[in-house]
């Protein structure tokens, strides 16, 4: 396989790798240096990745398992979770503030969430990723998925819930 036709095979999804590897790491530098780490062992073994059924999953799951041994290691003490990619330009200010303050919220509890429920989530709502692909890269039949991914919506909602109620039930 040459460059060019291993670029044409891993740009499709190369944005989602180090999408998630920003979910699961400290910073954009940790993320693009893991990024770079799947890429060059993709690139090490572009011979075998064409024989791949899925290599954007068989990708997916070499960065999640990459990630995972990066926050296992003595350098990863630091290590915390930040996502804020949203942006909307269409609505006030005060809707912004309110938005952003949401999504650092959301960002903060997907942090005290279990790392399989926090995985499924990043798959799923941020990456739109189908449970039968999600499912894949974990090594969880789809019905462990669904029920994962439910759980952690419902912690998700409830310590929402009790933050916009301040506390009051």
């Amino acid at each position: 396989m040459n460059q060019t036709a291993f670029l044409n095979l891993v740009s499709p999804f190369k944005d989602k790798l180090y999408r998630l590897a920003k979910r699961l790491l400290i910073s954009n530098e940790e993320a693009e240096d893991a990024t770079q780490e799947i890429l060059l062992k993709l690139w090490n073994n572009k011979g075998k990745i064409a024989t791949y059924k899925n290599t954007e999953a068989f990708a997916m799951t070499m960065t999640k398992n990459y990630c995972l041994d990066r926050l296992k290691s003595k350098q990863a003490q630091n290590l915390r979770i930040v996502h804020n990619n949203f942006n909307d330009d269409s609505v006030q200010l005060q809707k912004q503030v309110e938005h952003k303050d949401s999504l650092e919220w959301v960002g903060k509890l997907m942090a005290k969430l279990p790392a399989q429920q926090r995985l499924v989530m990043q798959l799923r709502d941020i990456e739109h990723y189908e449970f039968s692909d999600i499912a894949k890269v974990t090594n969880m039949k789809e019905t462990a998925v669904r029920v994962t991914l439910s759980r952690a919506r419902k912690t998700i909602r409830e310590q929402l819930i009790q933050k916009h109620n301040y506390g009051i039930k």
